[in-house]
């Protein structure tokens, strides 16, 4: 299979420009800094995945903003100092979003409204525009997580129409795609796009969810004091899974058939249908987010996280983990002081 170059091992800078509290400029300007460039060069990522929402590009009747040029250009530039990729991410489009704290959003219509693909084609051809003379430092991904499963042959017809877009001002520059799902590695095979040596198969990964992302308060039916550890037995995960109906598209890997227990084995037979779809159609594969929400014990974490990159370093997987700081998953700060060494060994 073969590699997405410069993109296989990296960082996700969530809750910086996308996923905020407020529209703050005090918190862009802080959030993320020249430092933590550095720092994140310094534990051996070669890129980071930055997530970034519509709004930081256009107000909501359509107004042109640049504020989202500005904080990208000055991340590009830092991450030329310090030798890092950059992974462009439109986390939020107008008119769509994966996050389910926005519980009355519509997750289907942007698929089929033509008047919404327009203003996201209008807003990704400003982004490829700012960023096209650097095509093997900048990647672009049009958007995170398609969650609706009845939506797939629509997408494929919106990222198509994307990628061909895009070639037309990026001819040389990675395009990173994922499915639905919430970008389920179990929803690659549904991906059918126009192929070319630069076009990545991405997905995300947090399987055993019930595992990784216990205890979350976005997570419907989640309680907030749950805790498990990891490894455990599949069928333990299972049970804990149907006990609070988490939804089939968050957590349907753990059900698939014949998959082996918890460890490099279960993420091998998860994988399996993405990269045999991947090697079909000679791409590169991607896995744009992955990671252990820091409720979870430590060591299970590092557990977790030496299992799932000995399978993405066999296949020759990039990966970006969520998150760097904050977001309930991020490793830096006390917590993370303790097992920092360890921490770099499993990367």
């Amino acid at each position: 299979m073969r590699v997405f170059e410069g993109f296989q091992k990296g960082v996700n800078l969530g809750g910086w420009i996308s996923q905020f509290d407020r529209y703050d400029k005090a918190h862009f300007d802080s959030f993320i800094v020249e430092e933590d460039m550095k720092d994140i060069a310094g534990l051996g990522f070669d890129h980071v995945r930055v997530p970034v929402d519509y709004v930081l590009f256009e107000d909501e009747d359509g107004t042109p903003k640049e504020d989202g040029f500005y904080y990208l250009k000055q991340c590009r530039a830092w991450c030329e100092k310090y030798g890092l990729n950059l992974l462009i991410d439109l986390h939020e489009c107008y008119g769509y979003s994966f996050d389910p704290l926005k519980v009355g959003m519509d997750r289907e219509r942007f698929f089929y409204d033509t008047a919404l693909q327009e203003r996201f084609m209008n807003l990704w051809k400003r982004i490829a525009e700012q960023f096209k003379d650097y095509p093997q430092q900048v990647a672009f991904e049009p958007l995170n997580e398609v969650v609706l499963q009845q939506v797939a042959d629509a997408w494929n017809k919106v990222a198509s129409g994307w990628i061909r877009m895009m070639r037309e001002i990026v001819p040389d520059s990675w395009l990173v795609v994922g499915g639905v799902r919430y970008s389920s590695v179990i929803s690659v095979p549904l991906l059918d796009l126009p192929m070319d040596q630069k076009v990545v198969y991405n997905f995300h990964c947090y399987e055993p969810m019930i595992f990784t992302h216990q205890g979350a308060y976005w997570v419907e039916n989640m309680p907030q004091d749950f805790r498990i550890g990891y490894p455990q037995k599949l069928e333990v995960y299972q049970e804990k899974d149907r006990a609070m109906k988490l939804s089939d598209d968050l957590a349907g890997a753990v059900f698939q058939e014949n998959i082996s227990e918890p460890g490099p084995g279960f993420f091998e037979d998860i994988f399996a249908p993405a990269v045999r779809k991947a090697e079909q159609d000679d791409a590169p594969l991607y896995c744009g987010e992955y990671g252990v929400i820091d409720l979870a014990d430590s060591q299970d974490a590092l557990r977790w996280l030496k299992d799932i990159h000995t399978v993405m370093n066999r296949h020759g997987i990039g990966r970006a983990l969520w998150n760097y700081k904050e977001k309930d998953f991020g490793f830096v700060g006390e917590k993370f002081a303790g097992i920092r060494d360890e921490f770099i060994k499993v990367l």
